[in-house]
């Protein structure tokens, strides 16, 4: 049986409760191609299952739902999978497994965490902002894993005091900054009004990389391991280097 989910945590607990004893059961949040003699169900979110799988994965362990939310934040194909072996082996044994690495299920989801949390470690270098006319700082990004919302108390702690936008350009969503508050809005696009001195500050900074910069010992594959290309894009350092 294919469970059919709509990625939402309260829709994940419900499936891990209906496909729990089905040995054969395939979850996902995307779409599949049924195999001949393959059924489908389509699980919508049921909130007193959801509450009740909940509060037995909390009693087993504690951080079971911070490590939910980071495995459904994963931008791997195979994360509900690898959740749903994930949780149905911690539901199985009633105890933390997460140190228990010898179990394929326990690695997977070790792996999928790590990836998520060294893109933010990552996007806490790259993001890179740029200064709109109404002083509000605004930053585009294309992440792997859905984190925008994550990037929001290192930023704001850096950036006290001044609004700004991190744009997910690739889910049509933005993590805010008011210079209050913060908060997830949907975003499709976004035609954002520079500053009068965004370009030159921009000119200024690809004149300073050039400068520091030593083609004769540019080490391009390191350069990738540190700082992987799909962000470049969003860099002005980088622009024409892809």
């Amino acid at each position: 049986m294919i469970y059919f989910y709509d990625g939402s945590k309260a829709a994940f607990l419900t499936a891990l409760l209906l496909a729990f004893r089905d040995e054969n059961a395939v979850l996902t949040s995307g779409s599949r191609q049924l195999s001949i003699g393959q059924e489908a169900r389509f699980v919508q979110a049921d909130a007193s299952r959801a509450r009740r799988a909940e509060e037995r994965l909390l009693a087993i362990d504690k951080g079971s739902m911070h490590d939910l939310d980071t495995l459904l934040r994963s931008g791997d194909d195979d994360r509900d999978m690898v959740a749903f072996h994930y949780f149905r082996l911690l539901a199985s044994r009633g105890k933390p497994v997460r140190r228990m690495l010898a179990e394929d299920a326990v690695r997977a989801a070790d792996e999928c965490m790590r990836r998520v949390g060294l893109e933010i470690h990552r996007l806490h270098g790259f993001v890179r902002f740029m200064e709109s006319a109404s002083g509000a700082l605004y930053a585009p990004v294309s992440p792997d894993n859905d984190v925008c919302d994550l990037l929001l108390p290192h930023f704001r702690a850096r950036l006290a005091g001044y609004p700004f936008v991190i744009h997910d350009v690739k889910r049509g969503k933005a993590a805010v900054y008011d210079g209050e508050h913060t908060f997830l809005a949907p975003l499709r696009e976004a035609e954002v009004l520079l500053s009068a001195d965004e370009a030159a500050w921009q000119t200024l900074w690809r004149s300073y990389y050039e400068a520091v910069n030593i083609p004769s010992r540019e080490r391009l594959k390191q350069m990738r391991g540190y700082m992987p290309v799909r962000y470049w894009k969003f860099m002005p350092e980088k622009h024409g280097t892809f």
